[in-house]
């Protein structure tokens, strides 16, 4: 019997690694394994393939399986192809459907397990857009391609952040009755999650458990980044607590949402009590995450001693080609003032990979900024510039916001110019925080041009929203100058963008026949915006958890 072999991959320089528990912390000149890696199938607790009657039994450990899947040998070369065409692509007439069409005209099949690759590397790189065409694309094709439930869960998640979460309602509520099952509620649910839904999720949560699908980690854990988000930490004690009666084995992402919960609370104590209780559970290893959670805790409560020594332990736990530890420790050894530490990892970094991504830079950068090494910074910035794929606004705006906060508004006006020279297309923030150093220089004009710009490119962006006390320095100063011209513009701007229903600049919309309120203006306004924190992080790990189940069973 002639039995085809595995694919391997690609030998990669990998750190060497010491046991998990165990670690050493990287240094700037790391050793690397010149074996190659063992390869591991995405196939689910128990699952099992077959290849010219071989059978092949893989799993993933901690993963909660939604089932096998048939492993494929395919070229990845073909769907690495077809994906650089439609990434690439930045006509927004020919969409990815164009791409696909010519592809396949040119006699070239695609099967369902490369289209499936292309949007999860589209999805990787938030191109959400193109990626959903791709679905479009073989959702019209339904003589060839199956949608299976997790097609289906994917799908959703795209709809809602390319069309808004009414759509991904219209989707779901349009899904065959078998597909609506435990992968597409999942994908709901983190919509409303995403979205800050907080009564649709409590409310979709309850009929999960009424159809028996909370029986698993994932759907607590989704839940509890809300519930870290609007800041009510107690209902992140109520979910674990219900894990443990129920029998539901904590995960990592569980500990980690735990672990942030307890330090967001300030409460140093329990956060060790809870690691005692992880470093006990003999499911569980610590990962980068962890400590880096806690570091970034540990900071907050200005324990800094403690914070480098968990920084350490994230360096020890660095496995293989991830990029992101190497970001969150440039950004938290910047936050626990460490100017060396931070250049001994940011040389590490660039000795591991040939290239550094702009969040890199950016990382480092901000970093620098913060610890007032200007020199450092802008000869960072030069080498990115030198190095760049494409131009990151939001490096640049670091820079804009160091030389307004100095004061020096012209020096800002002079970089905002070559930001533009070298490819930047300034963002709602770039125009904000121009506006900020035109109100320091009591320049109305000026900073009322830049806010026209910031509202006209918020269109294109979901997290930006102009900051209140900005708004309230710039009605503070048109009463200075009794310009309240530009004022009620102001109010016109806010009246007539999104942000008119939110609660937090109701008090700057003024009467119902559109002229200013001058009780905005008589009173300082205290504005707390400590609601619109996003744990990003663990907010990710729970993203990376669900598309991972879901990609596996493809």
């Amino acid at each position: 019997m002639s039995v085809l072999p595995l694919p391997l991959p690609l030998p990669l320089p990998l750190p060497l690694q010491s046991s998990p528990r165990n670690q050493n912390p990287l240094s700037s000149s790391l050793s690397y394994s010149p074996s190659l890696p063992i390869m591991k199938h995405p196939l689910g607790v128990g699952g099992t393939c077959r290849l010219h009657r071989l059978s092949v039994t893989c799993s993933i450990s901690k993963i909660h399986s939604y089932g096998t899947v048939d492993y494929e040998r395919r070229p990845i070369v073909r769907w690495n192809d077809v994906y650089r065409r439609i990434s690439l692509n930045n006509d927004p007439d020919v969409g990815s459907a164009a791409v696909l069409n010519h592809w396949e005209n040119q006699g070239r099949h695609l099967t369902k397990w490369e289209l499936s690759r292309v949007v999860k590397e589209l999805r990787k790189y938030r191109k959400y857009h193109r990626a959903l065409e791709v679905h479009d694309w073989m959702n019209n094709r339904p003589e060839r391609f199956r949608v299976s439930a997790s097609d289906a869960a994917i799908q959703l998640d795209l709809i809602a952040k390319v069309r808004g979460v009414s759509s991904a309602e219209v989707f779901f509520l349009s899904l065959e009755e078998k597909l609506k099952e435990k992968r597409t509620y999942g994908a709901l649910l983190n919509v409303y999650v995403h979205s800050r839904s907080k009564e649709k999720a409590e409310s979709l949560l309850d009929t999960m458990r009424s159809k028996g699908y909370v029986i698993h980690p994932l759907p607590f854990n989704v839940m509890m980044t809300l519930y870290m988000n609007l800041k009510e930490y107690d209902k992140v004690d109520m979910l674990v607590s219900e894990m443990m009666e129920k029998n539901i084995e904590l995960d990592i992402y569980t500990y980690n949402i735990w672990l942030s919960s307890c330090g967001s609370q300030g409460s140093i104590e329990k956060m060790e009590q809870v690691f005692e209780q992880m470093e006990k559970d003999p499911t569980i290893v610590p990962n980068w995450s962890t400590f880096s959670t806690m570091a970034s805790m540990y900071i907050r409560m200005d324990q800094n001693e403690k914070a480098v020594e968990c920084l350490r332990k994230v360096e020890g736990r660095i496995k293989g080609r991830d990029r992101m530890p190497f970001h969150y420790l440039l950004s938290l050894y910047g936050r626990v003032g460490e100017k060396d530490e931070l250049y001994r990892v940011w040389n590490t970094y660039k000795s591991i990979f040939p290239s550094i991504p702009n969040l890199g830079y950016h990382a480092i950068i901000s970093s620098l900024v913060k610890l007032d090494d200007i020199e450092g910074a802008e000869k960072l910035y030069e080498e990115w510039i030198s190095v760049k794929a494409t131009y990151d606004p939001r490096i640049g705006n670091l820079f804009l916001g160091l030389y307004v906060k100095k004061g020096n508004t012209n020096k800002a006006l002079n970089f905002f110019e070559r930001m533009k020279k070298d490819g930047g297309i300034p963002n709602s923030n770039t125009w904000e925080v121009l506006y900020e150093g035109h109100v320091a220089d009591k320049r109305i004009s000026d900073a009322l041009f830049c806010l026209k710009e910031a509202f006209m490119a918020a269109g294109g962006s979901k997290s930006w929203k102009p900051n209140p006390l900005n708004l309230s320095a710039f009605l503070e100063l048109c009463q200075e100058q009794d310009d309240m011209e530009s004022a009620d513009v102001l109010i016109g701007l806010l009246r007539q963008s999104k942000f008119s229903k939110l609660k937090v600049y109701a008090s700057f919309i003024g009467s119902s026949n559109g002229t200013l309120d001058k009780g905005v203006l008589s009173n300082k306004i205290d504005i707390d915006r400590s609601d619109d924190i996003v744990y990003s992080e663990n907010m990710e790990d729970v993203d990376s958890q669900m598309f991972n189940q879901l990609e596996s069973s493809l």
